[in-house]
């Protein structure tokens, strides 16, 4: 017993010493800017560029870190972080090659996609944005940054802001929707979430905002494919997340892989440096998507060599997977391809990020195996994730207000997603342990409770083509296919539905149906599930379709039959136990949607805040009409407009006034409506206020959103909501690329959705 209290003792003790030896200075360290030029002046060119090298770990086993292919990369400093890698055991043991066996004791950055959560996974983010809740959002990532810091992560590859108007492009699951205004809010939310103001907590982590830029508007909604777009699109409607991002002070920004004016973004200078850091002030650094280099040579811009030197200059500091700054840029260096300052300067900025999270002081601060074992996936969280979850459904049809369902009588749950916990996640939810999410099926039976019979029957498969099936069902999100015929699938589904006072069908999109290199030429439901809904339709028994998806379907046969939908996304691991209680009434459903649902494929892109036409419609009814803009075989406006969202309450908007029909360029205006719930239960109702530039320099949307606001309101009763107008809500980016507000004439739109009807009228005068 003594000798194993000795052995305890020298261990703890060279514990304790190994995580003091890296910063011996652990009380007090230098500023800053002395500490890093300090630390520079020791460097060689070979340390230097191993800060610029971020390699995936592979899969480092605890207990075999010191024989992992990067290990010995890390011992020579060669490595300035890894990602993929996760536990505390994992890292700590990286870390100490770091910080023990390399010349300069550099700590590494250990970053993960952490998109929605962490093992506590949230909506997806596409969901999470129908919140309209920034209060909400903040947190979901205030949580992720907690239970990701909690296993050793100290770096986030999120948020993506992206705007995209094309839901065939499949990673519109990850970014926020349509529109610049709401998807910059959510993006200081998310900054905010992360990074909490203050790296120096040990619960805060770096945020990395991306893709930098366009990468949401590729042509045919295919991933990776060229962008092409004006700079006045560009900085309205495209950049304002970004620089949103920036402003919040975001540490980090991910290039994209698309083009920009004909240059990759990784390798575009007036991207990363004229705009991104001479314009907007950004003050971190710049980290390339996986394999983003390289991949410039089958863009056509030269070899590795080429394409690294390209990327530094342009304003890139860490090379994600290609170690083409690893292998190339000492050559370029001797050749002046690139100057020692440029790379200086790279290296300054990583070794600054690491100084401001405190990894120099300590670089075991996330390294806490007691909070690994205490705040991941707590029962708090997981709480916490069930009402945001709730928050962010979407009721898109309710007839005869079918919904909410009673806790009584008999329901048939049927359809492939109606017990399929392992898609609940969504897609990028790559920390979460599968067997924890909550089925639909397993979350109506708990939230109806015993006085309710729940029957379940799969349906059908996902799909009849069993290949499309395995490539929509990835990295573990089986749906468990039936090998069995689909007659008998139907035939035990109709049993089901006969014996049931109603149907819930749970259908839609498998969860990497959407997400990275998931794009879509057809957005409806597979054929399989449409022929069970169909045949499910034909019982005459009510039912209740559920709709998983990851973008906006096109669903326009669904809502013409189907009397109630309620638009799911993937609410993330509590997401059967939500789901349940909207559909029986225990929250309100306030979601509304923040991309619009198309009527059909060929409208995309769509979007609220389109461009007037010289020759628009002159009827509101949606008819064909020759020489107009509009299509011989189908209407203009989408099936679901953004903004639109419906709740088991109903709201009335009234007395719509504006402060003054004058306004000058240093006032403001005050816009007021009254809201009342008129319904029978209480609610939330998000009221959007709209405003559009009647005459510009150049074309404006027909309506842009400049302010929002949920408000909760008890059944009968009345509140008079507020906006204020300045002139920043009315600027924009003209054709020299000022931003600008224009004197003129401007109308306001205040309503529930980007159809609103209320308007009033004000001046903007010189």
């Amino acid at each position: 017993m003594k000798n194993k209290l000795v052995l305890l003792f020298l261990g703890c003790a060279v514990l304790g010493y190994a995580q003091k030896k890296p910063a011996k200075n652990t009380v007090k360290i230098k500023p800053k800017s002395e500490f890093v030029a300090e630390l520079m002046s020791k460097m060689t060119l070979d340390e230097k560029l191993g800060q610029l090298n971020l390699p995936t770990s592979g899969d480092i086993t605890t207990g075999q870190a010191n024989s992992s292919n990067v290990a010995k990369n890390i011992a020579e400093g060669k490595v300035g972080g890894l990602f993929n890698i996760k536990s505390v055991q994992k890292i700590k043991e990286v870390q100490k090659i770091a910080v023990e066996k390399s010349r300069l004791k550099i700590p590494l950055l250990f970053g993960m996609d952490v998109i929605h959560g962490y093992e506590t996974t949230f909506p997806i983010p596409l969901g999470l944005s129908c919140t309209w809740d920034m209060g909400l959002i903040e947190r979901s990532a205030q949580i992720a940054a907690k239970e990701a810091s909690a296993d050793g992560i100290n770096w986030t590859f999120s948020p993506m802001v992206d705007i995209s108007r094309d839901p065939r492009w499949g990673r519109v699951s990850e970014g926020s929707g349509e529109d610049p205004y709401l998807g910059s809010q959510i993006a200081k939310a998310m900054v905010n979430g992360y990074q909490q103001h203050d790296l120096s907590k040990n619960n805060s982590i770096l945020a990395c905002v991306k893709h930098f830029a366009l990468y949401g508007a590729p042509e045919g909604g295919r991933d990776y494919n060229t962008v092409d777009m004006s700079h006045i699109r560009m900085f309205n409607d495209y950049f304002p997340p970004y620089k949103a991002a920036v402003d919040a002070g975001v540490g980090s920004v991910m290039a994209s892989f698309n083009e920009v004016d004909g240059i990759p973004a990784t390798g575009n200078k007036w991207l990363m440096t004229d705009v991104l850091r001479k314009q907007w002030g950004f003050k971190g650094f710049v980290v390339t998507d996986f394999t983003g280099i390289p991949e410039m040579i089958e863009h056509g811009m030269g070899n590795l060599q080429d394409v690294s030197a390209l990327a530094l200059n342009a304003g890139v500091e860490m090379d994600m997977v290609g170690e083409g700054f690893l292998g190339t840029l000492k050559k370029s260096l001797d050749e002046g391809r690139v100057k020692i300052e440029t790379i200086d300067n790279a290296v300054k900025l990583i070794l600054e990020a690491k100084y401001d999270l405190g990894l120099f002081q300590d670089p075991y601060k996330y390294c806490d195996e007691k909070r690994a074992k205490t705040e991941i996936f707590t029962t708090d969280s997981r709480k916490e994730a069930r009402e945001i979850a709730a928050q962010s459904l979407v009721l898109l049809k309710n007839q005869n207000q079918l919904l909410p369902l009673k806790k009584s009588g008999t329901i048939g749950l049927i359809g492939p997603l109606a017990d399929a916990k392992e898609n609940m996640p969504g897609t990028w939810s790559v920390a979460t342990k599968m067997e924890n999410a909550v089925s639909l099926l397993r979350g109506i039976k708990e939230v109806a409770g015993a006085g309710t019979k729940v029957l379940y029957a799969k349906g059908s498969n996902l799909d009849y083509d069993e290949t499309f099936e395995t490539n929509a069902t990835m990295f573990g999100k089986t749906l468990h296919r039936d090998a069995r015929s689909k007659e008998d699938l139907l035939a035990e589904a109709l049993k089901v539905a006969e014996q049931s006072d109603v149907i819930v069908a749970a259908l839609g999109e498998s969860a990497e149906m959407s997400g990275e290199s998931s794009s879509r030429t057809n957005l409806e439901i597979p054929q399989a599930q449409k022929d069970l809904l169909n045949a499910l339709l034909k019982t005459g028994k009510p039912v209740v379709l559920v709709l998983f998806d990851g973008r906006p379907l096109v669903i326009t046969d669904e809502e013409k039959t189907v009397p109630a939908i309620l638009n799911a996304w993937f609410a993330g691991t509590e997401a059967g136990y939500a789901i349940a209680d909207v559909l029986f009434g225990d929250v309100n459903p306030s979601g509304k949607l923040t991309s619009t649902f198309p009527r059909s494929v060929g409208q995309l892109p769509i979007y609220y805040a389109h461009k007037n036409t010289g020759r628009p419609l002159s009827n509101t009814e949606g008819k064909f009409e020759k020489f107009r803009s509009n299509y011989i075989d189908e209407r203009n406006e989408p099936l679901f407009p953004f903004g639109f969202g419906l709740s088991y309450t109903t709201f009335d908007y009234s007395n719509l006034k504006i402060s003054s029909d004058k306004m000058n360029p240093s006032g403001k205006l005050k816009v007021t409506v009254d809201l009342t719930n008129t319904g029978n239960f209480d609610g939330k109702e998000t009221v959007q206020l709209y405003i559009r530039d009647l005459v510009g320099s150049v074309t404006r949307p027909v309506r842009e959103l400049k302010g929002f606001q949920k408000i909760a309101l008890k059944k009968g009763e009345k509140q008079t909501v507020s906006f204020d107008i300045t002139v920043e809500d009315l600027k924009f980016y003209n054709s020299d690329l000022q931003f600008a507000a224009e004197p003129g004439q401007f109308d306001i739109f205040v309503g529930g959705n980007s159809n609103a009807d209320k308007k009033v009228s004000f001046e903007l005068t010189k």
